[in-house]
């Protein structure tokens, strides 16, 4: 019993990831540089010397990403945790430079650019009208004129907060730009929650009821779905362009019981609880990986419903449905007791 402790305690150790962040070129320490699992609660800052650590027990499948004001943002995905890793982060200054001397010739259309801005970024479904970004003002435009394109920066980590789902957000932007003429638009980043301890009883209640129905029918939902093979009894179907059923043999390579890829030859159809499909996956790359709390890799193009969730319906991968029906399951036995 002792032996498969002392094993079990040396694992655990194992998952927790240590480092030093240094600048590329001056090779100077970075403080308080975020390291973090994309999309999650889990992350940390760097101290004065760039030093760093970060249990990742919970999210050993996910690559943990680093960000700094002024740098641009890395993403580890084959790394040890057997020793400390040094990790150089590229400074982004003189771009960052020309985009502010840029942006000031432009000053007139911010107010229309940053309409547009939040309209893709935050979205456009109701939890978007109760979405607040607290630092407009970090945020830079330039039109592109030969190509008809609003492109944004952020010299430093935008904010928001969710008031619709309860979370605050820190979203490190690494691109987005929005082209007029046929009004699509493309941006990638990471993003890091919070949540509001100190929230009230009621209040919260709002929160996981509204979480529940951003869950609900979302990208995350659905590789849930897909990863335990539960894809009919959770609402989904996936069709081909020919509107045939596709199986989950014939989407999902396993490796063993801990990686999954979607892998298909051509476009999907998604439907949630509808005869047709409402959402599509065009494939960018051959194979996805994606695991059990609804992370997926990049390589997906996202079309029709699914497209329309942006930041203000995001969930953090730690979010599980189960936890809300605790919660009522808890308020009715309360409720039962009232003599009131």
């Amino acid at each position: 019993m002792l032996v498969i402790f002392i094993i079990y305690s040396l694992v655990a150790y194992n998952q927790v990831i240590k480092g030093t962040i240094l600048d590329k070129d001056t090779k100077s320490a970075i403080y308080s540089a975020a390291v973090y699992i994309n999309g999650t609660f889990a992350g940390t800052l760097s101290d004065q010397n760039g030093n760093f650590q970060l249990d990742i027990s919970k999210y050993v499948s996910m690559p943990v990403t680093i960000s700094a004001i002024g740098y641009y943002s890395v993403s580890l995905t084959n790394f040890s945790t057997a020793k400390p890793l040094l990790i150089y982060l590229s400074p982004k200054l003189f771009e960052l430079n020309e985009v502010v001397v840029k942006a000031k010739s432009h000053a007139s259309e911010r107010k229309v650019n940053l309409a547009i801005f939040k309209n893709e970024f935050l979205g456009t479904t109701s939890n978007s009208m109760y979405c607040k970004i607290l630092n407009e003002d970090d945020i830079k435009f330039i039109y592109d004129s030969e190509n008809d394109t609003v492109k944004a920066y952020a010299l430093k980590p935008i904010l928001i907060d969710n008031k619709a789902l309860g979370y605050k957000i820190t979203y490190y932007l690494d691109k987005f730009e929005y082209y007029k003429q046929n009004s699509s638009f493309f941006f990638k980043g990471n993003i890091f929650f919070k949540e509001d301890s100190t929230t009230k009883e009621a209040t919260r209640q709002v929160f996981e009821r509204k979480r529940k129905h951003a869950y609900l029918g979302s990208r995350m939902h659905f590789f849930r779905a897909l990863w335990s093979d539960d894809l009919n009894s959770t609402g989904f179907a996936i069709r081909n362009s020919t509107n045939e059923t596709i199986t989950y043999n014939q989407i999902v390579s396993q490796k063993d019981t801990h990686t999954k890829y979607l892998r298909y030859a051509g476009n999907l159809g998604i439907s949630y609880y509808t005869k047709k499909p409402t959402s599509f996956i065009v494939f960018l790359k051959k194979d996805i990986y994606f695991d059990a709390s609804g992370y997926f890799d990049s390589g997906i193009s996202w079309e029709g419903e699914m497209a329309r969730q942006r930041i203000a319906d995001l969930l953090p991968f730690e979010y599980s449905v189960k936890e809300y029906d605790k919660m009522i399951y808890r308020i009715g036995r309360a409720g039962s007791k009232c003599k009131c």
